[in-house]
């Protein structure tokens, strides 16, 4: 496991005062954060990608036709 230093401010000192205030170490408390981040980053990506596909006119015209496609295949 590597090392991470940061400088803190008062925000931040308030933030883990609470965090650590039920015994979660400074360090999880970090780690837990680092990786709350990220998850929150990739939901942000995914959403901007559907965002991205909901809005593309080709995209749902494509779509539009495969569905028409599935119905004409589910009436057999």
């Amino acid at each position: 496991m590597s090392t991470l230093t940061i400088r803190t401010d008062s925000a931040v000192e308030r933030a883990l005062e609470e965090l650590t205030r039920e015994g979660m170490s400074r360090s999880e408390a970090a780690r837990a954060a680092i990786l709350e981040a990220e998850r929150a980053h990739r939901r942000a990506r995914l959403r901007a990608e559907a965002e991205a596909l909901r809005d593309d006119p080709e995209d749902s015209a494509a779509a539009r036709a495969l569905a028409a496609e599935m119905d004409d295949v589910r009436a057999w």
